[in-house]
């Protein structure tokens, strides 16, 4: 987390002195609480994190045969991605987390009767190991005890083969950089392939769906406060566990047990967990590990000197049950509550007793830490220490990237007093406020960018399509069906170049039921079954042959995306009117103009050139592939050249997109070009042009933005000179 923080920020006892002019510590610690609480969103709309993490899930799917058999890679994102809702201004992201599980391996408790049904993603053959107990709790081995069939006319699983008992799960073969734990972190060609600014750790588990014995008693224990409740605590149970592979620290240098070791994962459970604390708990739990870090009491490589974030995340479960929700918002000062939190986990480094949240008799203390070296830093700490933390580290790294009228108010921390602490303080959380919109608009832009992006570089396999289309869901419906949408006009590119429609029926047909298991929007549910009806029709003898039929396919995939697409504009710009001028008419303009409907193209173009020429802020249309299908040759034309002269140009902004403006330029000048407008009307447009390239020069940057203004000038020049 916050990679390179340490190398920013200077040890806070060197501040020590710079706080004596802010008198009141009550007066420090309710400003730093006032900014905590209110610059920290609740993160319900996407965010480029958010979006960038919903891609590599997506990314991580794959299927490959093995001795015959499809086996599928199911992912899911873990970690901080998953884990917070909130989204402080400093970042609390450092890296997007996977686990993900092959669908042809199931683990179970030991004991339990073999399962006669599965959920849909497992594979017809699945090979099941009981979960054994090891001498260390929490950790266990996975001893392969028999295959299941699945059963072609009923649906269920059979046993079909026993296995013998001396067969144990080992480590699985995974291509890695560096490992953390369980972790595998990715090669960084490949994150360059899905631009991606963060690491990204994978780690490979196996599933298991039922609620471990070994956690037997965390479902019925009592708990005073009500935390969490009992609605929770059953989707908790209800969704199982899982297995990773890790030795124990004092196993690693055992070469069976390091081969053959496994741990128990909750982070199932955790997930549900910290999504179901209040905000207060979750920004509690953003400072601590933030601190910890800067500290240097935490690490990815715990060393003897150093904790790890899991210890931080036990604190906070044990706190949340054992402390009433009064402790967390009755006068809230979050200084104090990391101080009493930081306090608490040092008497538990005095017991050396960190206890597992969940398993009994786990102590996540080991005699491998420093125990007495971390605790006696800890209770070093005092309120006015963690106080000159706050403002002199924490604060003011959160506002490097306000604009310079904010950030000269902290450029003489040392000279604050109360007030001006709190004038400072109050400015940021003003700019915060104001620039939620386009914070989140320029998440979508990335939804865009990275969609487009991903249908160029990744296969659209059933696996692919569902994920990322889940993934989405849970940020937003509407990029779901931006999703959608572009897939569609990708299947309808290839099916236009000659690639054979049986290619892609299945993930169609896959994804259609996927919507309909999920309640998906009903319009866009009967939109992909119309589509999947043409494409089995397709496949019949009787129109297989005819050329007709692969038309009209492509037609209804266009017209198909078109109004998905045209919804996704709506509501754009019903949601972000206020900071950017959007028209929604650009996708529906491309669809009349490549169907010989120039009268209604020129017709919404010329009313988005008037709407967007004298705009403040306009948006931009990405170029990609599936979109070119809808253009002419003219600007295929100049696409192809950039890329000639640019291969990678592709992978730059500047190289695949145009304003909006533009293109409603481009498909006016186009449309009164082939209506034989008067040289008046094109000379009126000429003026529009010129007027564009004024105003917005700072698009010049965008190659093909620019090179489109100055052949549709040009085109004009030549019409009204010849």
């Amino acid at each position: 987390m916050l990679n390179g923080i340490n190398s920013r920020v200077t040890c806070v006892s060197r501040y020590s002195c710079r706080m004596e002019r802010v008198n009141d510590k009550g007066a420090v610690e309710t400003i730093v609480t006032k900014f905590l609480l209110k610059t920290c969103r609740l993160c319900r709309q996407p965010s480029v994190q958010a979006v960038r993490a919903a891609n590599w899930c997506a990314v991580f799917t794959s299927e490959y045969r093995q001795d015959d058999v499809v086996v599928a890679s199911i992912p899911r994102l873990t970690g901080s991605v998953a884990e917070f809702y909130i989204e402080p201004m400093l970042p609390h992201v450092g890296d997007v987390d996977i686990m993900f599980y092959v669908n042809h391996q199931l683990a179970i408790p030991r004991g339990h009767p073999p399962p006669s049904q599965l959920p849909a993603e497992f594979s017809d053959y699945v090979e099941v190991a009981e979960i054994i107990d090891s001498h260390l709790p929490g950790y266990v081995y996975l001893n392969s005890r028999y295959l299941l069939n699945k059963c072609t006319d009923r649906g269920c699983y059979r046993v079909t083969a026993n296995v013998h008992r001396e067969s144990y799960f080992s480590s699985p073969t995974v291509k890695i950089l560096e490992r953390h734990g369980p972790a595998n972190t990715r090669p960084v060609s490949l994150m360059e392939k899905s631009r991606s600014i963060l690491p990204i750790d994978t780690v490979h588990c196996v599933r298991c769906l039922a609620w471990p014995p070994q956690a037997a008693d965390w479902p019925t224990r009592h708990r005073t406060y009500g935390w969490p409740d009992s609605a929770t605590v059953d989707r908790v149970v209800r969704n199982g566990c899982d297995v990773v592979h890790v030795a124990h620290r004092q196993c690693r240098e055992d070469e069976w047990l390091s081969e053959y070791q496994w741990r128990l994962s909750f982070s199932r459970a955790e997930i549900v967990l910290l999504n179901s604390w209040i905000p207060e708990q979750q920004i509690v739990y953003h400072l601590l590990r933030v601190f910890m870090k800067s500290e240097q009491l935490t690490g990815d490589n715990a060393g003897s000197d150093k904790l790890s974030n899991y210890h931080i995340k036990t604190l906070m479960l044990w706190a949340c049950e054992l402390k009433p929700k009064s402790w967390w918002t009755g006068d809230v000062n979050l200084v104090r509550t990391c101080l009493l939190l930081l306090h608490t986990l040092a008497d538990w480094l005095t017991k050396a007793r960190c206890p597992h949240y969940f398993i009994n008799k786990c102590n996540l203390f080991d005699n491998s830490l420093a125990l007495e070296v971390i605790e006696n830093r800890l209770r070093s700490i005092s309120r006015e220490r963690l106080s000159s933390w706050f403002v002199n580290t924490y604060i003011r790294q959160s506002v490097q990237n306000c604009p310079q009228s904010v950030l000269v108010l902290f450029n003489n921390i040392s000279e604050l007093t109360d007030t001006t602490l709190d004038d400072a303080v109050s400015a940021v959380v003003q700019w915060r406020m104001n620039t939620l919109k386009t914070d989140v608009w320029i998440a979508y832009f990335e939804a865009e960018w990275v969609i487009a992006s991903a249908m160029l570089k990744f296969p659209l396999s059933v696996q692919f399509c569902i994920c990322f289309i889940s993934e989405l869901s849970k940020l937003d419906a509407s990029l779901s069906d931006y999703f959608i949408a572009v897939a569609f006009l990708h299947i309808a590119h290839r099916v236009a170049r000659g690639c054979r429609v049986e290619r892609f029926i299945e993930t169609l047909s896959s994804v259609r039921d996927f919507l309909v298991s999920t309640n998906y929007n009903e319009p866009t549910q009967s939109m992909l079954n119309d589509v999947v009806t043409l494409a089995h029709n397709y496949q019949r003898p009787a129109m297989s042959s005819t050329q007709c039929s692969v038309g009209k396919l492509v037609e209804l995939l266009q017209r198909s995306a078109v109004e998905l697409l045209t919804k996704f504009r709506q509501l754009e710009a019903r949601d972000f009117g206020s900071v950017i001028t959007i028209v929604t008419t650009d996708f529906e303009a491309l669809y009349a103009y490549k169907h010989g409907d120039y009268p209604r193209c020129l017709q919404l173009s010329t009313q988005n050139v008037h709407t967007l020429l004298y705009a403040d802020n306009i948006p931009v249309v990405l170029i990609f592939p599936e979109l070119i299908q809808l253009l002419d040759d003219d600007i295929v034309s100049l696409i192809a050249l950039t890329l000639i002269v640019d291969p990678n140009g592709r992978n730059e902004h500047a190289n695949v997109v145009i304003t909006q403006l533009t293109l409603s330029l481009y498909l006016m000048t186009q449309c009164q070009l082939k209506l034989r407008h008067s040289v008046t009307s094109l000379a009126q447009t000429l003026d529009c042009i010129e007027v564009a390239e004024r105003r917005y020069h700072k698009h010049i940057c965008f190659t093909l933005n620019h090179l489109t203004l100055k052949l549709i000038e040009r085109k004009l020049v030549t019409y009204m000179t010849t």
